[in-house]
């Protein structure tokens, strides 16, 4: 097992990072800004480093802060969390060519399927239903373009290779609009991510986001854990998350995620990652890979019992998954609500001290949050401060103990988002599960 490893995060992935080593005696240094020396897990943490001052380019993604303080504290091992410098290529191998480990994929499996291009180009080749489109970047050949688009038909999607987060995306309706669209997009792309290669995809109108959580080790061992369905959106950012899926049958589970776990063994993937998909009609589609831990993974372990990031931890010190295929059993249901600081109407962020903080608790619930009583939320960065997760033995009793937990929690002192939260508890829809993408949207201008 590691020794130690640098925590390059903040706030609850680290702490959340800092229990998983603890339970395996695993010491650890915690990174941070000047802005963030308050925080839970620096204050928990065997040693810290303070790596730079508040804004994250020059703390969290300075590449050469986080390696130097692995070398001065001699520590074996990076974990990254999410964000921030996670799914990025380059410090993976900057990290392994300074003789540490990243607790994650290789920095070439990451480059492969940070390019949505190649990422789908790989799936396809490992038998992953994708989206139709124009199987590879698109030229300069306006006519051709015209013709993807026809075969295609429209609406279609404009999409940056390396855009990501609800970035770099264009919707379009005819083909009057195509070809603006696709200059425009290419800009976007070149000024956001530094790279102006753009493809094509049908747009699906009314579509869930379901995706599916595996773990892959260097021994050529992979498995799925199930779905989660993170269709509650608002901009494309997730809000609500929930697992398994309503209304998707056992056997295409089984088919859906057994696809995956071919496609990390075909990849040589290691680690934790998350296939995502657009279901529509009873149908997946690919649209990318993330090839980290994802922000929702608690549900996914409320539901299999499968510590996420422990698994990570063992598998990046080279041990062999510890379960099979045969071994995961989904029960019950879980939901989890993410608790921004931000107002519940018009979304601003809400940072400052938290003057009250109150957790709940009860049979079932579990609050991932690194904030407390006389804690400030800084203007930085991120504004999520907690992740409330429900677990029943069936979806209503999940979603009946969510809104029985949202009641009891208490910030104050900052606005949050839990009063849209309570609304959505109770919101029919939801109740009734399986609403697509574009429902919470819809809901909000309602």
């Amino acid at each position: 097992m590691l020794d130690k490893i640098v925590i390059a995060n903040r706030g609850e992935i680290a702490l959340r990072i800092l229990r998983a080593c603890r339970e395996l005696g695993i010491r650890t240094v915690a990174v941070h800004s000047s802005a963030d020396r308050d925080l839970k897990h620096v204050r928990l943490a065997d040693e810290s480093v303070c790596i730079g001052p508040p804004p994250s380019m020059d703390s969290y993604l300075n590449i050469p802060a986080v390696v130097s303080a692995a070398e001065v504290t001699d520590a074996q091992a990076v974990h990254p969390g999410y964000g921030f410098l996670a799914e990025n290529a380059d410090f993976a191998e900057r990290v392994e060519q300074s003789g540490f480990i990243f607790v994650g994929p290789r920095s070439e499996t990451i480059r492969l399927m940070g390019d949505k291009v190649s990422a789908i180009a790989a799936m396809k080749a490992a038998g992953v239903p994708c989206v139709p489109g124009s199987d590879g970047p698109l030229g300069d050949d306006d006519e051709e373009n015209l013709r993807i688009s026809r075969a295609i038909g429209f609406p279609v999607i404009i999409k940056a290779s390396g855009g990501g987060g609800g970035r770099g995306m264009r919707v379009v309706h005819s083909e009057a609009g195509l070809l603006n669209a696709i200059s425009l997009t290419r800009a976007e792309a070149a000024a956001a991510f530094g790279n102006d290669q753009v493809y094509m995809e049908k747009y699906l109108q009314n579509p869930r986001h379901v995706e599916i959580q595996v773990l892959a080790d260097e021994h050529g061992n992979a498995i799925h854990l199930g779905e989660r369905d993170c269709s509650m959106q608002r901009r494309h950012q997730k809000v609500i998350e929930e697992a398994p899926a309503p209304g998707i049958d056992a056997e295409t589970r089984r088919f859906i995620g057994e696809r995956c776990a071919a496609a990390c063994r075909d990849i040589g993937y290691r680690g934790a990652g998350t296939f995502e998909f657009l279901y529509e009609d009873g149908e997946f589609f690919f649209i990318e890979m993330n090839t980290r831990v994802q922000v929702e993974h608690p549900v996914t372990e409320m539901v299999t019992g499968i510590d996420l990031v422990v698994e990570q931890l063992r598998v990046a010190a080279g041990e062999p998954l510890r379960y099979r295929q045969e071994d995961i059993e989904v029960r019950g249901h879980a939901v989890e609500c993410r608790i921004n600081a931000e107002d519940p109407r018009s979304f601003l962020p809400s940072p400052g001290l938290i003057s009250l903080y109150h957790s709940p608790g009860g049979p079932g619930i579990r609050v991932d949050s690194h904030i407390y009583t006389g804690y400030t939320v800084p203007p930085y960065y991120d504004s999520l401060i907690a992740k409330v997760i429900a677990w029943g033995e069936d979806r209503p009793s999940a979603v009946a103990r969510m809104a029985t937990a949202l009641d009891e929690l208490v910030i104050e002192g900052i606005k949050t988002n839990v009063p849209l939260h309570r609304d959505l508890m109770l919101d029919a829809g939801f109740q009734g599960g399986g609403t697509n993408i574009h429902y919470l949207e819809k809901l909000l201008k309602a």
